[in-house]
This record gives C-alpha cells, sequence and structure tokens, in this order.
C-alpha cells in the first residue's frame, strides 16, 4: 500500500494575487503557512480490473474516460495509468472550508500515484503539475499558493511572477522570523469553524473575470493587499504580531470590498466580537464566503470564550514543517 499525505494551509496576506489572471500582468506576492491537519491519499492494487475511487463517494469504472472525480480523471490520464487501481482518500477538515483542501489533495493524489509507477518529483515540479491539473486541464479560477504551500510546507512567501519563459512562474522563499517570533505567532492564530461551507471556484471565478477584464476597482484592489503583504513580512521579521494583525484586519476590509460573497451578517457579527474580546483582527481564511474564521489574538483567553458562547468550535493548529510526503510504499 502506497500512503501518501499533504498538509493544509492558511493564508497569511496576499490573497488573490496569485491567479494568474492578476500575476501575469502584475506580479502577486503571498505570505502562507502549512499546519498540522491534512489529506491522506492511498493506492492499492485490487485483484480484479478496474478503477476503484473511495471519497465521499465510491466509484467503480472500467476505463478512466468514465471517472466523474475531475481531478482524479485527469491526473490518471496524465499518468496513463493502467485500470486496475484503487484510490481512497481521506481528511482532517471538510472541503469547502478555506484551508486549501483541493490543492493539497490534488498534490497528495500526483505523490502516491508517482511512487505507484516508481518515480519522483522535486515540491516545485509537483505544485506545478498540480496547479496545471487544476487550472489549465479542468479551467479552474484558482490560484497557485495552495498547491504550492502543500508541496512545500513550512512559512513561505511566494512571488508569482509575470509571464517569462526564461525563468519559473514561481519563487519561493521562508519567512526570516525568529524562534521566539514563529512560536508566539502560532499561539496567537485561533481558529474558529463559521459552520458555513463554499465553493471557492464561484467567488474566484468572479475576480478572475474581472481582473482579465482589468477593471480599474479589482486591480487596485489586489495592488494593495499585495502591498499589506509585503508590509506584513516586514511586521513579521520584525517580531511585531500586534502590526501583523492590525495589517490583517485591513486586508480583511479590502478582501470584502471584492464580492458580495465573500462574508455575510452573522459572519461580520463574530468577526466584530472578535475584535472587541482579544483579537487585532482576521479574516476567513480561502477565497470567503464560510470555512473558518483566523483571528490574530493578544488575548486568547477571553477571545475563545467569546467564540465559544457563539457556539463556534475552535481547531486547534501548529505549524507544519513538511511539505507533501510519502508515509509508506509497501
Amino acid at each position: 500500500m502506497i500512503i501518501t499525505r499533504s498538509p493544509l494551509r492558511i493564508s497569511l496576506g496576499g490573497g488573490g494575487t496569485d491567479l494568474p489572471s492578476y500575476y501575469n500582468e502584475n506580479e502577486g506576492f503571498i505570505l502562507s503557512a502549512a499546519i498540522n491537519k491534512y489529506v491522506y491519499v492511498s493506492i492499492i492494487k485490487p485483484f480484479v480490473q478496474g478503477i476503484f475511487l473511495k471519497y465521499s463517494k465510491f466509484e467503480k469504472v472500467e476505463n478512466i474516460s468514465e471517472i466523474e472525480h475531475p481531478i482524479i480523471r485527469e491526473a490518471l490520464r496524465i499518468l496513463k495509468i493502467k485500470p486496475q487501481i484503487e484510490i481512497t482518500t481521506l481528511a482532517d477538515v471538510p472541503s469547502g472550508t478555506g484551508l486549501g483542501s483541493s490543492g493539497s489533495f490534488t498534490t497528495a493524489l500526483l505523490k502516491a500515484l508517482y511512487a505507484n509507477v516508481k518515480k519522483n518529483l522535486n515540491p516545485q515540479e509537483l505544485a506545478e503539475l498540480a496547479c496545471h491539473i487544476e487550472i489549465n486541464c479542468l479551467n479552474l479560477s484558482i490560484g497557485k499558493q495552495d498547491q504550492y504551500i502543500s508541496s512545500i510546507g513550512g512559512l513561505n512567501s511566494f512571488t508569482f511572477h509575470k509571464k517569462n519563459k526564461e525563468k519559473s512562474e514561481v519563487t519561493f522563499k521562508p519567512l526570516n522570523i525568529k524562534n521566539k517570533t514563529m512560536l508566539e505567532l502560532e499561539d496567537s492564530l485561533l481558529l474558529f469553524f463559521s459552520g458555513f461551507t463554499r465553493d471557492a471556484h464561484n467567488i474566484l471565478k468572479d475576480q478572475n473575470k474581472r481582473s482579465l477584464e482589468n477593471e480599474e476597482d479589482i486591480i487596485n484592489n489586489l495592488h494593495f493587499v499585495k502591498e499589506l503583504a509585503l508590509k506584513s513580512k516586514e511586521a513579521l521579521e520584525s517580531d511585531n504580531i500586534g502590526l501583523f494583525g492590525k495589517l490583517m484586519d485591513q486586508h480583511w476590509d479590502h478582501k470584502k470590498k471584492r464580492s458580495n460573497m465573500t462574508s455575510n451578517s452573522q459572519i461580520d457579527k463574530w468577526y466584530n466580537l472578535g475584535k472587541k474580546n482579544g483579537a487585532y483582527g482576521g479574516k476567513l481564511v480561502g477565497a470567503g464566503g464560510g470555512g473558518f474564521l483566523l483571528f490574530v489574538a493578544h488575548n486568547k483567553t477571553l477571545l475563545r470564550k467569546t467564540m465559544r458562547d457563539e457556539g463556534l468550535n475552535e481547531m486547534r493548529f501548529r505549524f507544519e514543517f513538511e511539505g507533501t510526503k510519502l508515509i509508506t510504499d509497501a
């Protein structure tokens, strides 16, 4: 049995600037952190012919073209996998919660499939192939940070370069922060599940369309968010978590302006309560619309009590410094 796992992630700044519709013309910049919540993929060779898929649904088909799951179908097609395989996937957190589960699943799947044919990809190759499947093959209006942070792990800044055939579109660098600051940041970041799930593709599709049309409001909004991400990097590398939290508050304010699907009255209520009760700032992780509320806290005890009184469940986490990995190929 081959088993792989990929970490999920929290975006710390610059969200939205990793879509090709923006960075191909303007260059994008993202801060992202992998966390110790995972997507797992296992592969075995069954005793009979067929393709057996076990995820939120069960599929048994004879040919790749019959597969309903789009990512699995395209991955098997690219690798020309023979129709005698069983793939199972599990996750610590449901999809649609803003933690990059689709990108994590794709990198874990590809890692397992390549191990199955005794081949390997380096982390950047793995991330790029995952991006190719989701963005080019499936034409999804998504960015590239999820595939990269899940593949690489850690706390990184990512630069998404303008089109240039002579160099990679994406370069990355670990944040240059002290271990003490990293531990303090880890303790200050609190995640609470809103109870809402959503399809990020629908939210990002609108942004993507407006960016391609060079709509002034959306381009200026993303310019500003990119600058906030650069300032957030400086704040963390100068040990100023309070400033980082206040910059995240500004980020959330501008993120909401990009789409009326980003938030709702209930989420706004919880967010404002959080700011009044122990948080510098925060945001919904991912494209918005639901999923997890991320806060940067200066009073964790008060913030936890406030959110608990509102009926929200906290998901505690730590940073994960390993990216997509092969757990076993026995």
